[in-house]
């Protein structure tokens, strides 16, 4: 009986992480960062950030997926605060609480000159 041994048990290609043309190729991709927005249409919403009920701030819903928001804003949320999110979807008003997770300047062009910055908030 002929035996093959499974797929993720072959030998790994051996890499030379000196070659100068593999250095080459390696160093054309220094700058390049992952931008999702993208894939998604932004969304105008509210922004109420604590548990007061404050007014809201005006944003942009740049990203949504599995319980997690990305939200472009032009002033600073501390990582940790809780936020409300209202944007209007389907002609009505839907609400969507969530904490800041982490945030950071914007890296586009567009966003540094708005002072926007961008934020991951983790869905309740």
């Amino acid at each position: 009986m002929d035996v093959k041994p499974p797929p993720w048990s072959a030998q790994a290609n051996n890499v030379d992480w000196t070659d100068p043309s593999l250095q080459s190729l390696l160093s054309k991709t220094e700058g390049w960062s992952l931008d999702n927005r993208g894939v998604f249409t932004p969304v105008a919403c509210e922004l109420h950030v604590g548990w007061g009920a404050g007014v809201g701030r005006l944003a942009s819903l740049v990203f949504e997926r599995n319980g997690v928001m990305v939200v472009e804003a032009a002033f600073i949320i501390p990582s940790g605060e809780q936020v409300r999110i209202d944007r209007v979807q389907a002609g009505m008003l839907r609400s969507a609480w969530g904490i800041v997770m982490d945030g950071r300047d914007g890296h586009r062009a567009e966003d540094r000159a708005h002072g926007m910055r961008v934020y991951w908030v983790h869905m309740r």
